[in-house]
């Protein structure tokens, strides 16, 4: 507690998305300036801060005596961790893709400091106590890290659509195209994790409940992430669905099923997974200022996307 691992995280997290942002928008409007001295100094404090995260999971894990993803609270920090492991297995050399992960890590890091998470170590509930939980939890909840880079991926590319002109066009166009394939790249990540995590659920499921697959709620929305992502994964074989356009729109809004299959089912469904449901809460109002905000955008990129169309 007297370390604050997570609190510092967060805004070391912060800081570096805003100064790798500041790096991306200087590459493409000043592509003559030499960035590479600032790149490699906030390169290595990236580094150095993922293994300062993972000592503390590391810590908290030796702790508590269980893997540390049990609770809320425990969960979020987690997610951020996968979140920051995918921006350093696939997006390392991508100032776009490490803008995205760290500020989305500090996101993440800043929710689970909230007061309605408690970060206190806690007995597990009876069902919990199982080496499943190590295994199933693991990979279930480290996808939503992938997939959600994937989504705010998306959101920049759909921003630098937006902002494109004939001047930087061109680099405008290198830079999507890079952070499109890495996009590509983590969603691939993220659904092998989930579609493995979902497999290992209904092996758990047998052992705790009597019965691999019952449709429960948490059941369910796994299963329509899986669909989901599979089917934008496979959009580039469909005629009219195959550019970068297309694709970073519906990994922007595919990541909708997994906010249902994490906040909605504790939240607003009832089922055998929904350890921490309570009275059903209304939607906060910054959800439908946030699909607004984002439809926007994605309405812009396509409109900003047919003018080059019609000029070129």
């Amino acid at each position: 507690n007297k370390l604050d691992v997570f609190s510092k995280l967060g805004k070391i997290y912060g800081l570096l998305g805003l100064l790798f942002l500041g790096l991306l928008f200087t590459s493409v409007f000043k592509p003559k300036l030499n960035l590479k001295v600032p790149t490699n100094i906030a390169l290595g404090l990236f580094f150095l801060s993922f293994a300062f995260h993972a000592f503390g999971l590391g810590l908290r894990w030796y702790v508590s005596g269980r893997a540390p993803w049990s609770n809320g609270y425990e969960s979020m920090i987690y997610i951020a961790f996968t979140t920051v492991l995918a921006g350093v297995i696939f997006g390392r050399k991508a100032l776009g893709s490490l803008a995205a992960t760290c500020i989305l890590a500090a996101t993440i890091l800043m929710v689970a400091g909230l007061s309605w998470l408690d970060p206190e170590i806690t007995p597990l509930v009876p069902v919990l106590k199982s080496y499943w939980l190590t295994i199933h939890v693991s990979m279930e909840a480290g996808s939503y890290g992938f997939l959600m880079l994937g989504a705010l991926i998306g959101v920049l590319n759909l921003i630098f659509m937006i902002f494109k002109n004939p001047k930087n066009a061109q680099n405008v166009n290198r830079i999507i195209r890079e952070m499109t394939h890495i996009s590509e790249m983590t969603l691939i990540g993220g659904v092998f994790m989930v579609s493995i995590g979902t497999y290992l659920g209904g092996v758990w499921a047998n052992e705790s409940w009597g019965r691999y697959w019952g449709w429960d709620a948490k059941e369910t929305w796994a299963l329509v992430t899986i669909l989901v992502y599979a089917f934008i994964l496979h959009m580039r074989f469909i005629p009219g669905l195959r550019g970068a356009y297309a694709f970073n729109v519906a990994s922007l809004f595919g990541w909708a099923t997994v906010l249902m299959t994490y906040f909605g089912v504790n939240y607003y469904l009832s089922g055998l997974h929904s350890y921490a449901a309570g009275d059903p809460v209304p939607v906060p109002p910054f959800v439908y200022y946030g699909v607004t905000i984002l439809t926007a955008i994605s309405l812009m990129a396509y409109w900003r996307n047919r003018q080059f169309e019609r000029a070129g």
